[in-house]
């Protein structure tokens, strides 16, 4: 089954992030188009972004390659530097343990889509810039932490 039919790929809402952070990624939806066509060694997710809509906190892995090529519409990039605006054909790359952390954000009035390819590794740790939030992935399971390590009881 090299051809994956996008129209039967089950679509992906909201976030694993804990509460508050939750439901600042209303307008964010994707099709793990990677997983459909039974990739095990990396990720490729078409993200759709709601006008106004964030793509995640801004963040970055220390284990994990990530690359963005935006399709349809315009994005802002926003990392520590600044703001980019990626329209389509631009692309960006992140490489692990890169501190500077991205996101993206849709401030337009149309939708906005982008590719996301990125490695799994068997453990992953994210950092989130701009707030007091770390999550550890293995295992098949998230575990949200402060960044001095301490369990994530909510912001602070």
């Amino acid at each position: 089954m090299p051809v994956i039919d996008q129209t039967k790929c089950p679509v992906k809402t909201g976030s694993i992030y804990p509460d508050p952070y939750a439901s600042m990624m209303q307008g964010r939806s994707s099709l793990r188009l990677g997983d459909a066509g039974g990739l095990t060694q990396f990720g490729a997710n078409l993200v759709m972004l709601e006008p106004g809509a964030l793509s995640s906190l801004r963040h970055w892995h220390l284990n994990e390659d990530e690359f963005v090529w935006i399709v349809e519409g315009e994005c802002i990039l926003v990392q520590d530097a600044g703001e980019v605006v990626m329209r389509p054909g631009d692309c960006a790359a992140f490489p692990a343990g890169s501190t500077d952390g991205h996101h993206f954000i849709n401030r337009t009035d149309k939708v906005a889509k982008f590719l996301v390819v990125g490695s799994k590794a068997k453990s992953e740790v994210a950092t989130y810039s701009d707030v007091d939030l770390k999550v550890e992935i293995g295992g098949g399971k998230a575990s949200f932490t402060h960044k001095d390590g301490t369990p994530f009881n909510g912001a602070r």
